[in-house]
């Protein structure tokens, strides 16, 4: 789909797991097309919570919203593992890919799927029961048996949209359950299987 001079203007980074590739509210000039690894996609709220929207896997664009509004960056999005990514200037964009009409269908596509996932997870806080979304996002973000730095309860509190309080007493429950082990400011899952039976889906996947 890309001509020569937009391939040319393309480079390929990695982000290891926890590192921020750009955060709401800062100018946007870049397209990033994730290649492998995993994103989590937050938005503060006006009243200062923010929530997750999305887990992204590849191959998906971010900032591609934003290239078409040209408004600043409207999400945070985080590496949950490590992760590449390809970087596309936008520049480059405008300058070659603007009348291609496969990659302007490509984009509506893509865009209009995204505002239907959207509107999905801005529900999740409605329609699912906290511990639905406490072991969604537990299982979303340990891939491959990893584990969960537990020391940033409050953060994960905001990020499925339920306190503090509320928080421990499930992880407690899932405790007693056998589905995790809390140890050393660490949470790992010890029976995903019986914590996807529970839940039927990832309701962030």
């Amino acid at each position: 789909m890309f001509p020569d001079r937009v391939q040319q203007a393309m480079k390929l980074e990695t982000y290891t797991g926890g590192n921020r590739l750009f955060s709401q509210g800062e100018k946007s000039d870049t397209l990033y097309l994730l290649v492998e690894g995993k994103l989590k996609v937050s938005r503060l709220s006006p009243e200062g919570k923010r929530l997750i929207l999305a887990f992204k896997s590849p191959f998906d664009f971010v900032g591609d919203i934003e290239y078409i509004r040209k408004c600043t960056l409207i999400n945070t999005v985080e590496a949950v593992t490590t992760t590449t990514v390809i970087r596309i200037p936008y520049e480059a964009l405008e300058n070659d890919m603007m009348n291609n009409a496969k990659w302007l269908q490509f984009l509506l596509e893509t865009i209009t799927h995204k505002f239907e996932v959207k509107s999905h997870a801005m529900n999740f806080s409605l329609l699912y029961a906290v511990d639905v979304r406490v072991a969604s996002y537990l299982l979303a973000m340990t891939p491959d048996d990893t584990t969960l730095d537990s020391t940033s309860l409050v953060d994960m509190a905001d990020l499925i949209g339920t306190s503090y309080r509320h928080l421990n007493r499930v992880l407690k429950q899932f405790e007693e359950q056998g589905w995790i082990l809390k140890k050393r400011g660490k949470i790992k899952i010890t029976n995903r299987d019986s914590m996807l039976k529970q839940l039927g889906h990832n309701i962030y996947e």
